[in-house]
This record gives C-alpha cells, structure tokens and sequence, in this order.
C-alpha cells in the first residue's frame, strides 16, 4: 500500500491534472491512507471535480471532503433567481417526471422534495440542477415508488453487475431488505465502487441504497482502466 507522503504527492498531482478546478485552493491531507480536502472552490462542479480527481487515485481508503463553495460576487444569484432556473432545468429535462419534484431554495443551497417511480428519475432531478449559477449545495429528498419484489430487485442488480466490465461482480454481495438495497465486499478503487451503485441504482423498486463497498487496493491485480 502506498505511503501517506507517496499518497499525498499522487492525490495533488492528480488535482493538478483535472484542468476544470484550480487546485492551487485546495488543501490535501492524508493519514492512514484517509484523504482530507479543504479549502474553496468557485462552483458545486468544481468542488465535484475535485472529489472525482480524487476517487481516481488508487490506493485511497476514504475521503474527508471539507471543501467550501464561495461564489464569486459576479454570478451570485438569489433566492428566488435560483428557485426559477431550477424550476425550468427541471421542467425541460425529460428524464425529470413533470410535476413530481418540488424546488426550494434558501441561502443558495437547493432542497429537491417529491416522489417518482425509478432512481435514475431522482439521480436525473439532481443533476439537472448542479450545473446551475450560484448553487452552493444540493440536498436530494426525493423519494422512490417501491414497485418490485426483493428477490426481482435483487436478481437484477447481481445480473447488471455481471455484465459491467468495469465491475468485478465476485467481489460484491447483494442485500435487499425491504425498499433498500445493501451492498457489501471490496473493490480496487473507488471509481469501481461508483460504478457498483450506479449499477444498483438502475434497478426498478429501489428507494434506498447503502454502500458499504471497501476500497482495498491489491498489489497482484492489474490496474483497471476507466474510460470518461
């Protein structure tokens, strides 16, 4: 396993390298293989890059993410400006169920309500917003329709995996209980470990996942290569 100093050294230049944040305001401390980032960014994608940067570098056990949101004084927005331009990035993405998802705003962080059918339709409400001037958070309580019985859930879910190439599906267990679904094992990186939930999140009848995946970086295995 790398050394915290190596694992510092690789988690900055990888922040160097992401050409859409500017990582001379981000603060990198590592210990024990835990990574924790500080400092401020100008945007909420900025400050998600950041994070995706990281995620990318083997050998990470967890990440702290301390990172403040400082909008610039030029492209502040308002309340109520914000609130608008949410309501129409909602109304126009079709991913989105018309009428199903409430917008509230304060302080110029966003707060999405509502219930839909399917987890993409709450993954697609949040994105649709987080690309929006002036956000400073995103908090997504949208809930999910249970429509599926555990056992089709979790059949799914262990087939999707399977079919990733991305995903070593040995490694990972399947749990549903209820309208939650729980996965548990080890992966080589934390993109792995994002790509096993977004695999999850696919499946119909899903309200609630729990990832309990461990990033354990393996000496004998070949890198795995992600393509974005």
């Amino acid at each position: 396993m790398n050394s915290d100093a190596k694992l510092k050294r690789e988690v900055m230049a990888e922040l160097d390298w992401e050409p859409s944040i500017n990582s001379a305001e981000i603060g990198v401390i590592v210990k024990d293989g835990v990574v924790t980032l500080s400092g401020y960014v100008k945007s909420l994608p900025e400050k998600w890059a950041a994070e995706r940067a990281v995620k990318r570098v083997a050998g990470i056990e967890a990440i702290a993410e301390e990172i403040e949101v400082r909008i610039p004084p030029d492209v502040m927005r308002t309340d109520e400006e914000i609130a608008r331009a949410a309501k129409n990035a909602l109304e126009w993405d079709v991913s989105v169920p018309h009428n199903q998802v409430n917008v509230m705003v304060q302080d110029g962080r966003v707060t999405l309500e509502g219930e839909v059918d399917r987890w993409h339709q709450r993954d697609a409400a949040y994105k649709a917003i987080c690309n929006l001037t002036g956000v400073r958070g995103i908090t997504n309580e949208i809930t999910v329709k249970p429509r599926a019985t555990s056992a089709r859930v979790k059949s799914k879910i262990k087939k999707a995996l399977e079919r990733n190439a991305r995903i070593d599906s040995e490694r990972i267990t399947v749990e549903v209980r209820g309208d939650k679904v729980i996965l548990k094992g080890s992966v080589r990186s934390w993109a792995e470990r994002e790509e096993a939930e977004l695999a999850a999140c696919a499946a119909p009848g899903v309200c609630l996942i729990e990832n309990k995946i461990k990033v354990r970086a393996d000496k004998e295995s070949t890198p795995s290569v992600y393509w974005t």
